[in-house]
């Protein structure tokens, strides 16, 4: 066998110079590449040759894993590729929580935050150009009060904020833990969580008591957020339980919907992403015609990326973290939860000119 080898390498090298089977192997591996390309078609939503895109530009307020809790900006055009401001820098010194940020009632920006799990207080700022952001107004929610929540603990956890267009008022949620007692789930602490919430028409005052925003009384819930598409309302939250073969959702993504913005929130999706997975965030694609929904593999493993055309889904993963050309989607390494909103091509070129793009690594 190994002499035929021989002779066959002997055979071609005369036949072929080596130059020749440098430039045929080339080929051959640009054909293979884009053949492999050909067969991985682009997510959906993306604005075509000719087209004016709906959503000129994206910003993605975010935290960063070794400096938890602070806030960074990353940017992207197409909702898909996104880049990093201000050289990896803070860009707000005074910012502590889980950024998470909306469009209020007079057409200003306003960032929620909190000091920490373990402090009473949730805290708002408001900002004209996402680029210089002032204190608006603090919050200490009677927790003790809040409804059939026996043995409350007085936690508060990634506060989240939406502006409802039609009943022109706030919806602030986050996730309060009780005591569970003699339990045998594993996690007893995030087991007990679930998402409470206030409504207030200027973030000044606040509805009493604050309330569960779910009536499931089984199922821990964090991370949620919630969106209005026509006459729907959708909480996108985390599934809290610890996975089990008795509670194979645990740790998952899922999207349940109601007609009305504080419920009752209903038909609760099968997961939308694999265990382990949170901090979920939603926009817009920018033709309009998707939505991508991003979450953290945690603790600051990697970001996956889920597209749908419709929030009822059905919702697929597009390929990230796994190699350079196989790869739909990316984030600057080590980002962790936040949010993302579209924002205006102007506003965009704005925060390029303040903060600046991360140089690329050579």
């Amino acid at each position: 066998m190994k002499r035929i080898k021989i002779l066959r390498n002997r055979f071609c090298s005369r036949l072929l110079p080596a130059w020749t089977l440098r430039i045929m192997a080339a080929l051959l591996l640009l054909f293979l590449a884009v053949g492999m390309r050909a067969q991985m078609p682009e997510p959906p939503g993306q604005v075509k040759p000719g087209e004016k895109a709906v959503h000129e530009a994206y910003l993605f307020a975010h935290m960063m894993d070794a400096d938890y809790g602070r806030l960074y900006y990353s940017v992207s055009r197409d909702g898909l590729h996104w880049k990093q401001l201000n050289g990896g820098k803070r860009v707000f010194e005074n910012y502590r929580g889980h950024a998470d940020i909306c469009r209020g009632h007079d057409g200003r920006y306003y960032l929620v935050g909190n000091r920490g799990d373990d402090q009473p207080d949730i805290n708002f700022w408001v900002s004209e150009d996402l680029i210089r952001w002032e204190k608006y107004s603090d919050y200490s929610p009677n927790l003790e009060t809040i409804p059939d929540y026996p043995r409350v603990m007085k936690r508060i956890g990634a506060p989240k904020l939406f502006f409802d267009t039609e009943s022109r008022q706030y919806l602030l949620t986050w996730h309060t833990t009780h005591d569970l007692g003699k339990t045998d789930l594993p996690e007893p602490y995030w087991a007990g969580q679930r998402t409470i919430y206030a409504l207030s028409k200027d973030l000044k005052t606040f509805s009493e008591p604050p309330r569960k925003i779910f009536g499931w009384p089984e199922i821990a819930t964090i991370d949620t957020i919630i969106r209005k598409v026509g006459d729907t309302y959708f909480a996108i939250l985390k599934d809290e339980r610890y996975p089990t073969l008795d509670w194979p959702t645990g740790k998952t993504i899922r999207i349940a919907r109601s007609s009305a913005l504080t419920g009752p929130y209903e038909k609760l999706s099968a997961p939308l992403t694999p265990s382990f997975r949170e901090a979920p965030t939603l926009i817009p694609s920018p033709n309009g015609k998707a939505w991508y929904l991003y979450y953290e593999q945690y603790p600051g493993v990697s970001y996956g990326l889920s597209v749908a055309e419709r929030l009822e889904g059905p919702w697929f993963q597009v390929a990230g973290y796994q190699r350079p050309d196989w790869d739909k989607y990316s984030l600057p390494p080590e980002v962790r939860h936040g949010s993302m909103i579209p924002i205006s091509l102007k506003e965009y070129e704005k925060l390029l000119e303040k903060f600046k793009l991360e140089p690329e690594a050579k």
